[in-house]
């Protein structure tokens, strides 16, 4: 889980307009931010399957978020995922 002072960094960093804390970028952003906490985790506990279901669930969740994005404005999709380090669909 995502402490809230790098919880602000990345919707800081990834935020549309000041008031944004919830659009789509900022979401897929801060599951990023928990996926990558959450893989670091099994490197050293590699037996932990609650965590591990976990984890494959946030990576659904953000994958629907990219879908929804991609449908809705390929441009914004484009640049989350060139920012976050994603590999784009077509």
């Amino acid at each position: 889980m995502l402490q809230p002072q790098e919880k602000e960094k990345v919707i800081k960093k990834y935020k549309l307009h000041d008031q944004d804390t919830g659009s789509s970028e900022v979401q897929i952003a801060l599951f990023t931010e928990e996926i990558e906490q959450l893989r670091q985790h099994l490197l050293k506990h590699t037996k932990d399957n609650h965590s591990r279901r976990g984890l494959l669930k946030m990576v659904a969740k953000r994958k629907r978020l990219l879908d929804y994005l991609l449908a809705e404005d390929k441009k914004r999709y484009q640049s989350i995922v060139r920012k976050i380090g994603l590999k784009a669909k077509a």
